[in-house]
């Protein structure tokens, strides 16, 4: 019976980049296993735990076996016929082949199949010890951490994410000798670096954790993550305040520190006075501290810092935090203080010196496009097109301004504050602030209808420049964010339910370029001469390029969405002009999808749609759009459906002008009898051309009726 003792690897480092630390951790803890699982070591590999601080990354698994399992071997040799000669002596291939073995002939075993003898070799090859394997286990999986830019230290050929200083490899009480980095294993492990800086004997793979903590080092992140939580809520309450503290700043305030420990702080009161969006930014951006609302949402003067170290002089600590954050609140409200002497809208003639791309011109003239654009969809969706002018113009002005120019995160947010301060009108203040959205993954799009019209127009702008001048995406890169612009784009189109027809819009996105714009995306053919295209042949292969480089960006979020990639490729498949109708018809289809009924009739649309097909390469023209004519009925299965077809027409004509596809598909679904019985009792290639040409005309209805919502088929 296998003999388990607990596992515990640990690596000991300089301090570990803390936005990585997660990522490191847990691959370390996947190489580990998976060397473990290869070599075929039994281990609880599921119970396995990734520990890691600054100074550490660590692993420990509850039980591992001490060895292998034998290992049964089996080797073929020559077949029978070709290893002994006519005298029954052995060939020269089956000596070979024992020699190779290591053994003589008479230790082989014969093999006997239903395809002919052979000659084997069996033998039982006993397990490693994982003392032997382990080393190499590590190594392995370091070797395969994500480490985008190694460093090397000293003279060492080897390189690492940061130079290392120790290394722990305990199985239960036993060291593991080995060497990793340059490290010799051993169960001297290191402390705090100041509260703890001697070094810490481990008896064993289990004790390793208590013996951290004992000498002021949570290992676990986890653990440290809820010390910093408690902290900082009591801290917090005790000033009757609320701290704002999101899962990244924890995260990165808890790769930080091995001991931490929240220290409350305030500032000068003075400082509320500037947009607490500026003072956040400072705080947690910049110096990694826990800002205080109150119980109305407003900033208050009171911070929590978190130390890496318990104390004796905490007052020291936050004399310290406090000293550091004064001068960046000094300048921000310098910053604001200076911005507010010049109204936003006098920044516009100063976009004319700022270069937003060499081919499309100034920001001046981006603002100019989007302005344009946004007057026409304003003025097409029922928003007063002068707001949406306005705000436009303004869109750019804050990113002249001294505020943003040292918290560039504050764009729109800044140009909302300047915006209100100098008396534009509360939806274009807002409209400059929240067009910008969504500006992350999971955000919100942009708030009112002004901003959501804005949101639209800049990003279509963006979109039809940069491809026009031809730098769209590849690849991994992507300067311009045009994915993210573009999926902005459609989430704003679909979650505010904006009716615009996407491809002409991006028709006139492009049409407002300049012709140096359109020209600076030719490239030469192959003879070295320019393309021939004009300006319209241009726009049009731009046109498809943007509205397929949209709708790509639809399938992950739809997918998210639990849609399936047959009920999107469905409704694509008919090329909705507005995004808000795609996205009617595809809940439709996947309500659709759902009932008993669909499977029969998207294998009735397939066949629909081959018989169709087939019929239109040899006759040339396609029976779509063909009359029906009941004088060539045959069958009562043929009026039957035909009959449904009509009605059905006639019963859904209404839920389809206003969109309503759910319901109509709905009404289709009972065609389901008719379209059996019509495919059971009727051959539609006859042998009377003019009943086959009526036959094929009515399940040209039959499709019509589907595509004017979907392609059901492809379900």
């Amino acid at each position: 019976m296998a003999e388990y003792k607990p596992l515990l690897i640990e690596l000991g480092t300089e301090e570990l980049p803390p936005k990585a630390l997660d990522e490191l951790s847990a691959a370390f803890m996947r190489g580990v296993c998976d060397g473990l699982a290869k070599r075929g070591i039994l281990a609880e590999l599921d119970l396995a735990q990734a520990y890691a601080s600054p100074r550490r990354l660590a692993v420990h698994i509850p039980g591992v076996a001490a060895t292998q399992p034998e290992q049964a071997i089996e080797r073929r040799g020559p077949a029978l016929s070709a290893a002994l000669d006519a005298e029954g002596q052995p060939s020269k291939a089956l000596l070979g082949f024992a020699q190779s073995c290591g053994v003589s002939v008479e230790q082989l075993d014969k093999l006997q199949t239903d395809k002919g003898a052979w000659f084997v070799w069996r033998t039982v090859k006993p397990g490693q010890t994982v003392a032997s394997l382990v080393p190499e286990i590590v190594d392995e999986a370091l070797k395969t951490l994500p480490i985008p830019r190694p460093m090397r230290w000293a003279d060492h050929d080897y390189s690492f994410v940061r130079p290392v200083h120790w290394l722990v490899i305990l199985h239960g009480a036993e060291i593991i000798d080995g060497e990793v980095l340059g490290l010799k294993s051993g169960r001297k492990s290191r402390g705090h670096r100041f509260m703890h800086p001697q070094p810490v004997h481990v008896a064993d793979a289990d004790g390793w954790l208590d013996a951290m903590r004992a000498c002021n080092v949570l290992a676990d992140p986890r653990e440290r993550r809820q010390r910093i939580r408690d902290q900082i809520g009591q801290l917090a309450g005790s000033t009757g305040g609320i701290p704002r503290l999101d899962d990244t700043l924890l995260d990165e305030l808890a790769n930080l520190t091995e001991w931490p420990v929240a220290i409350a702080c305030t500032f000068e009161r003075e400082f509320l006075s500037v947009p607490p969006e500026a003072l956040v930014t400072t705080m947690v951006t910049n110096q990694k501290f826990v800002p205080v609302f109150d119980a109305d949402g407003k900033l208050t003067e009171h911070f929590i810092g978190v130390a890496n170290i318990d104390s004796k002089d905490p007052a020291e600590i936050r004399k310290g935090y406090e000293r550091v954050i004064r001068p960046r609140f000094a300048d921000a409200k310098f910053f604001w203080d200076e911005d507010l002497k010049t109204p936003l809208a006098s920044y516009q003639e100063q976009l004319k010196g700022v270069t937003y791309q060499q081919a499309l011109g100034s920001l001046w003239d981006k603002s100019v496009r989007v302005a344009e654009l946004a007057r026409i969809i304003a003025n097409r969706v029922g928003v007063d097109a002068a707001a949406a002018t306005r705000a436009a113009s303004l869109s750019k002005c804050d990113l002249l301004t001294r505020m943003v120019g040292e918290f560039p995160e504050l764009q729109g947010v800044m140009g909302r504050y300047y915006a209100s301060h100098h008396g534009e009108p509360a939806d274009v203040a807002e409209a400059l602030d929240s067009y910008y959205q969504p500006r992350f993954g999971g955000d919100a799009i942009a708030v009112g209808k002004l901003g959501q019209v804005l949101a639209v127009a800049e990003r279509l702008d963006t979109l039809a420049g940069i491809f026009a001048v031809g730098m769209k995406p590849g690849g991994n890169k992507d300067p311009f964010a045009l994915r993210r612009a573009a999926l902005g784009l459609a989430r704003t189109l679909i979650e505010a339910s904006v009716e615009l027809d996407l491809r002409g819009s991006f028709v006139e996105a492009l049409e407002l370029l300049p012709d140096t714009a359109l020209a600076a995306g030719l490239k030469p053919g192959k003879d070295g001469k320019p393309p021939t295209l004009n300006a319209g042949q241009r726009r049009a292969i731009l046109v498809d390029e943007l509205y397929d480089f949209v709708l790509d960006r639809l399938r992950g979020y739809y997918a998210e969405q639990g849609f399936d990639s047959a009920q999107f490729e469905a409704v694509l498949a008919v090329q909705p002009a507005s995004l808000a109708d795609f996205d009617r018809r595809l809940r439709a289809v996947a309500e659709f999808n759902r009932r008993p009924e669909a499977a029969s009739l998207a294998a009735a649309n397939k066949r629909v749609a081959n018989i169709l097909r087939k019929q239109a390469e040899e006759a040339g023209a396609p029976a779509l759009g063909r009359i029906v004519d009941p004088a060539h009925f045959e069958a009562d299965a043929e009026r039957e459906l035909a009959d449904a077809l009509a009605a059905a027409q006639r019963e859904t004509v209404d839920a389809l002008d206003t969109g309503d596809y759910a319901a109509v598909l709905t009404r289709l679904s009972q065609l389901q009898a008719p379209v059996d019985a019509f495919f059971d009792r009727v051959l539609v290639n006859a042998d009377d051309p003019a009943v086959r040409a009526n036959r094929l005309a009515l399940l040209g209805q039959l499709k019509a009726q589907f595509s004017a919502i979907a392609d059901i088929a492809l379900l």
